[in-house]
């Protein structure tokens, strides 16, 4: 088991808080908390309910407030950390134990003789949120009553609750609110306990984690209801709050049905790759459920990826990129063809959106290499499988990329006839993925031709020409699109540093800082550079911007590095590319270091560390980001789709070798 904690992780608040677990149904809905059940986000709750998935994610359900009565003694099991600095209660002290039953977070309590476990997770498909209670060892009955808080905005938001009625009515066996007229009802439900509904706000819960990024740390919460009930040895009891008006009711059914989802996760992985899945370490194995966390419906009939928890919708850069390792990667091949026929709708210009709005507004293009990774993503999926009949079907709209590319399409990017190469941007734009903007500020502007966007563009080609020999159209303008880039790539390698700029042609002249871009011009299927200039990348990243996490945004010689993720909004944005290390960019170098030094052993080392970090952040999960400096804070998203993406992907490749 991955994930296993006792009292030296759950009975130490600072240790507990600062661990969260994850739950998602699907459809971009998901729950998530701490370990000590101490709200430190905005982001944490019962129920933050897709109600137009995947977006217009929702506060619903906050949290519950347990205590229990055993023999003469009360033993409170939850804790809330207040705006006046105060901890109370403490029911993390009575935790004894917690682990991930596959994805199912678990608590158990100790209370005396007794013991109390908790489950949670969410009905895949719907807006329902199980909690699941088991009396797994006593002498005598237990009492248990539980307190439930409520909300309802916007996930991205903040509550004060002075002067606002919630509208709650009484059904069997639970209750309907209604925040407002035209808001979405929702139901709290739970069969074999009473019922009393309350109105009462909770003023002041503090949000740690939120003061630290320099938000608003403060909310308030509604105190809806009160559930009670009396447990005997071996009895259960089941919570369950729904945007359904009629979820299941079994909580035993379900429990199972979740599990049932996990083994078929595990069995189209090991049906896909026997031998990867024999060798691969337990760690592995955890990721390839956290892969399925980012999977999620994008109406009419489509499939998607969120790009991070708890803060990220669907963005297209993210999905293209971790398309291989979350769905290729885990045999889930039909996925990877949904989402590529997803997106393929969204084609305008000669571009794939960047990124869908929560609201759901109309998608912003505003992205200079979505489009080319999507390139990518096709490759490898016929790769996997051979399935003629999507590149027969899509080659017409990546005839059309290209064609955009050489013409010109939006934010100036176009193909540069002098050279052969892809120029993007313009004043106040950020189109490669270091796309900080604070206010008018681009922190990392990258106009001109950055060097990842050019080794996309080249593999771009050369797919073009393979898919076009395959289906028997012309290929020989690709070819040579391709040979003329390979010819002119040479002015990216900076001779005298002893690897590659990052951007040519900028306003500023040609940018020698040292970045992790280029690593993509070794770990691409096809590189645009020769061997001597392979390894000097490699090294280069090696010396300097290498990490056990992930490769760190720039050099830390360089003056305008900055080692620490911390702060307002302005100094984590300054800081989010200009040296914070990546987790994603660990996957690409292993099989770059690979590709030069021919040794998949060592190459898979390097993706080990993130076994640690399964345990320390979002629990079976890997962040999106971590400090420069030692020792490396994880920050950001705390469980992030192509970091994960990756990490599969890079270990199954090398594990293949």
């Amino acid at each position: 088991m991955v994930i296993d904690f006792g009292r030296e992780i759950c009975g130490v608040l600072p240790s507990a808080e600062t661990r969260e677990w994850l739950v998602t149904n699907g459809i971009g809905g998901f729950a998530s908390g701490t370990i000590a059940g101490v709200l430190t986000r905005r982001y944490h709750g019962l129920l933050i309910a897709a109600l137009k998935p995947p977006l217009d994610r929702t506060l619903l359900v906050t949290k519950l407030d347990e205590s229990v009565r055993y023999g003469e003694d009360v033993y409170p099991l939850s804790t809330n950390r207040w705006s006046d600095g105060i901890v109370g209660p403490h029911g993390y002290r009575h935790l004894e134990r917690f682990f991930l039953e596959g994805t199912v977070p678990v608590w158990r309590y100790a209370c005396g003789d007794a013991i109390l476990e908790k489950r949670i997770w969410m009905q895949q498909g719907e807006n329902t949120t199980y909690v699941h209670y088991q009396l797994h060892r006593a002498t005598q009955p237990l009492t248990l009553t539980f307190k439930t808080f409520v909300n309802y905005r916007d996930y991205h938001g903040n509550t004060n609750g002075n002067g606002w009625q919630m509208e709650i009515e009484e059904i069997e066996h639970g209750l309907k609110l209604s925040a407002y007229p035209d808001a979405t009802p929702f139901f709290l439900i739970c069969r074999g306990a009473s019922v009393t509904a309350f109105h009462d706000w909770y003023y002041g819960f503090d949000l740690a984690v939120e003061r630290s990024r320099g938000l608003s740390d403060r909310e308030d919460h509604l105190h809806a209801a009160t559930f009670q009930t009396t447990l005997y040895p071996g009895q259960s009891l089941t919570f369950i709050t729904s945007t359904e008006a009629n979820p299941n009711l079994d909580g035993e059914t379900a429990l199972r049905a979740q599990h049932n989802h996990e083994q078929r996760l595990f069995d189209c992985w090991r049906l896909d790759r026997v031998k990867q899945v024999e060798t691969s370490p337990i760690w592995v194995r955890q990721l390839v459920l956290a892969a399925d966390q980012f999977i999620v419906n994008r109406a009419p009939n489509g499939k998607t990826i969120i790009a991070g928890y708890p803060w990220f919708g669907d963005w297209g850069r993210d999905t293209m990129i971790s398309l291989s390792g979350l769905t290729l990667a885990t045999g889930r091949v039909e996925i990877a063809r949904s989402i590529l026929y997803t997106f393929a709708q969204y084609l305008d210009r000669g571009m794939l959106p960047n990124r869908f709005p929560d609201a759901g507004e109309i998608p912003e293009y505003n992205t200079v290499d979505a489009t080319l990774w999507y390139f990518i993503a096709i490759f490898d999926y016929y790769n996997a499988t051979e399935d003629h009949d999507v590149i027969d079907n899509l080659f017409p709209m990546l005839s059309e990329i290209i064609d955009w590319h050489c013409r010109g399409t939006r934010y100036n990017i176009h193909l540069d006839s002098a050279d052969g190469l892809l120029y993007a941007g313009e004043a106040g734009t950020q189109l490669t993925w270091m796309d900080a903007k604070v206010g008018d500020w681009v922190v990392t502007p990258r106009i001109g031709k950055p060097i990842e966007v050019n080794a996309l563009w080249y593999n771009a080609l050369r797919i073009m020409a393979k898919f076009a020999r395959q289906l028997g159209k012309p290929y020989r303008e690709y070819d040579a699109m391709a040979e003329r880039v390979l010819a002119r790539f040479e002015r990216f390698w900076n001779a005298e540093a002893g690897y590659c700029y990052d951007v040519l042609d900028s306003p500023e002249g040609n940018d020698a800082s040292l970045r992790p871009n280029q690593i993509f011009t070794v770990s691409l299927p096809e590189s645009p550079l020769n061997v001597n200039q392979q390894k000097g990348v490699v090294d280069a990243c090696s010396r300097s911007l290498l990490t056990s996490y992930g490769l760190r945004s720039l050099d830390p010689r360089d003056m305008n590095y900055r080692g620490r993720y911390s702060g307002d909004s302005v100094q984590r944005d300054g800081a989010y590319h200009q040296g914070t290390v990546w987790g994603w960019l660990i996957g690409s170098f292993a099989i770059a270091h690979h590709r030069v030094y021919g040794d998949p052993v060592k190459a898979r080392e390097f993706l080990e560390p993130m076994a640690n970090h399964l345990r320390n952040q979002g629990l079976g999960s890997l962040s999106e980001i971590f400090d420069g400096d030692a020792p490396m804070m994880p920050q950001g998203c705390f469980a992030q789709a192509w970091t994960v993406a990756e990490v599969l992907r890079a270990w199954i490749t090398l594990a293949k070798s």
